[in-house]
Order: structure tokens, then C-alpha cells, then sequence
């Protein structure tokens, strides 16, 4: 191991990062002991903790990016400890230096794109909502109801595109007035910032607040928990406030105030995948299982590891963009949770979520055996 910077300047950045905590770390290992990465490979978060503390890091290792800020360690941690702060902090040295590790340099692509296109795939800004096609979505104006924000994935990717267009037709469905900012928007900034680019996160987050203030946005819908984090706890860091809801609670609005209503049965066993960013980040655990609840025929089973200990796919902390080797990816352990209890579904409500749930499904080969769905699509087959 080596001093890679002047430890000074590690402290220092880790402190203004938020991580100055890590001084209370007692190496008691609570961390280690709930983090999903033992449950595939060795890993120590605690290690790399203990190395912060000393001004020390090994800069090349691919250790300091694992981290998918799932939330778990820090709900274990007795002694408060922000493990997830710490890891940002480590990686924003990195990022600073040009150090990225075989598996991590992809981020390099995805930045390009945000930066030229304001989407991670480095696609045109312009097609950004060409997701709408043939549905009856209006460009958001202000006054209306609310704003949906379907985020860069369910915008650009070919399977999350059914997400955003089951949850336009439910809204329609429901009469609720809404429109799309399209090319407009901006990605929200959240993975980027994991990775440790501060001044992009920056960057995308003016740039959407902006957009939000130009066309009188104050109450945003959202698909993805990483956006509704986001908008809800980061973006106020910048003097705004804006009324931030997650599908799921939408929908449970709608459903409570009979706004929305089913016409059809769905008679197959479901359990349901709490999202790290939903469930242990903003508490939000209730509303999906009420709303599958309400659908005619559901029946509805809990996996193990549900709730607040739900196994992370994997997607989050910028890991949606990395190389995760076929041996270590969490989603496969979850899909054999799934089918170990006999359902025939898999829902969840997160893009990160459903496109590493999706991956694992075709290389377990599960087609058959497990669909993958947002709660959107389910409800879009019964109203």
C-alpha cells in the first residue's frame, strides 16, 4: 500500500465529502458482516475505512468501487459511521487523478455522454421523448397537474421504455393532467455523483432545476428512487424545494381515491423487490405492497431478505455502469430467492433494479420460469 496523496489531503477531502465520521469506526465489522458483496466474494469496507483513516488508499484497486451504497452498513453501524460518504470521497481522489481500474472505465463513456447529450448512453437529446410515440402525452406546461420525469433510462432503453409507457397510460387512464419535458430534461446526476464527479453532478443538477423553474415545475413525478432520492434530498443543496413522488406512491394515491380501477383479475403468485433508494434510503416500503395488494388475484409472498434487509441488485452506487463478473452479481441471488419461493413474478419498481434482474433472467435461464415486471406493467394489464 502506498500514500497516494498527502494525508492531509485525503482527510480534508473526505471530511468535505461528509465523511469526517469515519473517525468513530471501532473495526467492530458489523460492516462487513450485512455488506452483499460477502455473500459472492471477500470484501472489507471496514479495511477500506481503516486505510482512510491513516491518509492511505490503493488508488488502482477496484475495492474502492464496489461500493453500491445500498445503505445497508451504515443502518448496522453502532457507531455512525458513513461508510457510503467515505466511498465517495475515495473516488472523487480517484476521479481527480484519472485512476480508473479495468471494470470502472467504463464511467469514462458514460461521462462523455453526459456531458454532450445529458443522458449516460450518449444518446441524442432530441430523442429523449420519442418514448411517447402513439400515446396521447402532452409537453408539459405550466399548471398542470404534475410533471413525469421518467428519467434516462426509461427515456432511452429499449426494455424500460414499457415502464414509461404503461405509467403514461395509466395516467391517462386515471385523468390526470400531466405533461413531459422530453429533450429538456437532464439526467438527474445521482450515479455520476456516486462515482465520484462532483462538478458534473453539479452541472446536470443546475441544468435541471433551471429547466424545472423555466416551466413552472413544482411537483414531479418519478419511475426511478435514484431520481426521487435525488430531487428529494440533493437538490435542495441548491435552495430549491420541489414536491418530489415516486410512482408507487402515485399510484397508491390514485388507487385510494378511486381514481384508478381494475378491470381485470392477475392470478399469479408475486413478491416484490424492494429497491436500496426506495425502501432503506427514503423509507418508502408500504405504498408498492399496498398496491399490488389492491389488484384482484394477486397473491402476494414475501422473499427473505425483504424490507428494510433487502438484497441490493447490485445497480446502484454508479455499479449500473461497471463490469460486475457473472460469478458475483447479487441479482442472480435474488432471482433464486424468487423462484425458491414459488413466484411466478418478480416485482419492483427501480430501472437499475429491472435491467439487472432482466440480465440475470436470460443468463440463469429463467425465461420461463420468472417474468420480471415494474409495477406499472402489471397495472396496465388489468385496468
Amino acid at each position: 500500500m502506498e500514500t497516494v496523496a498527502p494525508y492531509k489531503e485525503i482527510i480534508d477531502i473526505i471530511k468535505e465529502s461528509g465523511g469526517e465520521a469515519f473517525s468513530l469506526c471501532y473495526q467492530c465489522g458489523l460492516c462487513d458482516t450485512v455488506c452483499p458483496w460477502n455473500r459472492v466474494r471477500t470484501f472489507s469496507i471496514r479495511k477500506i475505512i481503516r486505510e482512510a483513516t491513516f491518509g492511505l488508499t490503493e488508488i488502482e484497486s477496484e475495492d474502492m468501487w464496489r461500493c453500491t451504497s445500498c445503505g445497508r452498513c451504515p443502518e448496522e453501524c453502532p457507531r455512525g459511521v458513513k461508510q457510503i460518504e467515505i466511498g465517495i470521497a475515495l473516488r472523487r481522489i480517484a476521479t481527480e487523478y484519472g485512476v480508473f481500474p479495468a471494470a470502472v472505465k467504463p464511467i469514462r463513456t458514460i461521462n462523455a455522454g453526459l456531458v454532450a447529450q445529458g443522458n449516460p448512453f450518449g444518446e441524442e437529446r432530441k430523442n429523449r421523448g420519442q418514448w411517447i410515440e402513439g400515446l396521447p402525452v402532452k409537453a408539459f406546461t405550466e399548471g398542470m397537474e404534475v410533471l413525469y420525469f421518467p428519467g434516462c433510462y426509461p427515456s432511452y432503453d429499449p426494455r424500460m421504455k414499457r415502464v414509461a409507457r404503461a405509467t403514461a397510460t395509466i395516467l391517462t387512464k386515471a385523468g390526470v393532467d400531466f405533461g413531459i419535458l422530453g429533450e429538456k430534461e437532464s439526467c438527474c446526476g445521482e450515479s455520476i455523483r456516486k462515482t465520484g464527479d462532483e462538478e458534473l453532478f453539479k452541472r446536470l443538477a443546475k441544468e435541471n432545476i433551471k429547466t424545472f423553474i423555466d416551466n413552472g415545475v413544482k411537483k414531479i413525478l418519478v419511475s426511478s428512487p435514484h431520481c426521487y432520492h435525488t430531487f428529494k434530498n440533493e437538490y435542495p443543496e441548491f435552495m430549491v424545494n420541489f414536491e418530489v413522488i415516486h410512482i408507487s406512491q402515485y399510484l397508491f394515491e390514485l388507487i385510494d381515491g378511486r381514481r384508478l380501477k381494475f378491470a381485470k383479475d392477475f392470478k399469479k403468485n408475486i413478491t416484490y423487490h424492494d429497491p436500496c433508494y426506495l425502501g432503506r434510503h427514503n423509507n418508502i416500503y408500504e405504498e408498492p405492497r399496498e398496491v399490488l395488494k389492491r389488484i384482484p388475484g394477486i397473491e402476494l409472498d414475501e422473499m427473505p431478505d425483504s424490507r428494510e434487509k433487502s438484497l441490493c441488485c447490485g445497480g446502484g452506487g454508479g455499479r449500473i455502469w461497471m463490469e460486475t463478473p457473472r460469478e458475483e452479481r447479487f441479482s442472480d441471488l435474488r432471482l433464486e430467492q424468487a423462484k425458491g419461493i414459488g413466484a411466478e413474478v418478480l416485482a419492483t419498481c427501480c430501472p437499475y433494479c429491472i435491467t439487472n434482474f432482466e440480465d440475470s433472467r436470460v443468463n440463469m435461464e429463467y425465461e420461463n420460469i420468472l417474468e420480471i415486471k415494474d409495477i406499472t406493467e402489471i397495472i396496465q394489464e388489468v385496468i
